[in-house]
């Protein structure tokens, strides 16, 4: 059997729809192209966003589609817990490693400073951090922690981090002047999504990330924290987004293309086939399961640019 170890990383907040489902089918189909297997661990670090309801009924949907897993979930294996709601002793642990290299520091900005105007943004819309609390002193942190609990943020050097991704190719992030210092852990005390996927891949013996085109800004992050963790980092390979037909982002909240509507409608092998069609899979349309996508399958057939849904394809 190959080394690869895939893995689907659900955030339960909701039914699956098409995007998160065509991530499910690309990291499938590469962990079983090459030999290798998946571990399912629910993302459910926010627990009140996440009730245990949704992860069971996406571990039913994903069964349904034919993409199953090897270990993790409700069906437990050699690494767990594989609910992050459950984790918070194992990356104390990785953030107390973190705070002894004197790299932790507390963050009292609130979002509307944060997101203000002035404050200086990616082109993709996302906050760089300015350091406003990278220097406080510690009579400026004793007064500031009177009036408001502080979130933690990890320091950043000025650095360029180059990877070649497995779908999107070379890419160079400056973790300074592209994303600034970013959160390891929040004002109430839940862990940062950054610092908690870094913590299980490693644990869990994740080879290969497959994930959407919108984490490729992450990724600069989390190489750093494996790096600062001596934890051997994975290959990433990030697909492109799939959009509504009038180039909207599919989303949890509005009940696009959900699992519940197209369980209604179609085949799991209908669905599966349609995905692999727009995803460059396959000439047309038809129907298809996982298993017989898996010889043919290549990196090199998924476009590199975000996908529109095809009028009436779905």
């Amino acid at each position: 059997m190959s080394g690869t170890v895939g893995r689907f990383a659900p955030s339960p907040s909701g039914r699956l729809h098409l995007g998160n489902l065509a991530c499910s089918l690309l990291a499938w189909l590469s962990a079983k192209h090459q030999g290798g297997k998946i571990v399912l661990r629910i993302e459910d670090l926010d627990a009140e966003r996440c009730p245990r309801k949704y992860a069971d009924q996406l571990e039913e949907d994903l069964s349904w589609l034919g993409l199953v897993w090897d270990e993790g979930g409700s069906h437990g294996g050699p690494h767990g817990p594989y609910y992050q709601s459950e984790c918070a002793p194992v990356y104390e642990e990785a953030y107390a490693k973190l705070a002894a290299q004197g790299l932790v520091y507390p963050c009292f900005c609130s979002r509307s400073q944060l997101h203000a105007a002035s404050a200086p943004h990616t082109s993709d819309g996302n906050v760089i951090y300015p350091g406003t609390c990278r220097d406080l002193t510690p009579e400026e942190i004793a007064e500031k922690r009177k009036h408001k609990a502080p979130a933690y943020r990890v320091r950043v050097p000025d650095e360029n981090v180059r990877f070649v991704d497995g779908c999107m190719g070379p890419h160079t992030e400056n973790l300074l002047r592209d994303c600034g210092d970013f959160y390891l852990r929040r004002a109430d005390g839940v862990f940062a999504y950054q610092l908690a996927v870094v913590v299980d891949d490693a644990r869990m013996g994740v080879t290969e990330v497959v994930r959407g085109a919108d984490l490729l800004s992450s990724t600069a992050r989390q190489l750093y924290l494996y790096r600062l963790l001596g934890l051997k980092a994975p290959r990433f390979a990030h697909c492109p987004l799939l959009l509504a037909p009038d180039g909207r982002r599919l989303s949890k909240r509005d009940g696009d293309q959900s699992l519940e509507n197209l369980r209604a409608k179609y085949t799991a092998e209908e669905i599966v086939g349609r995905l692999a069609y727009v995803y460059g899979l396959q000439p047309e349309p038809a129907p298809r399961t996982p298993e017989s996508l898996v010889t043919d399958f290549s990196w090199e057939n998924v476009p590199k640019e975000d996908l529109c849904l095809p009028e009436n394809l779905f």
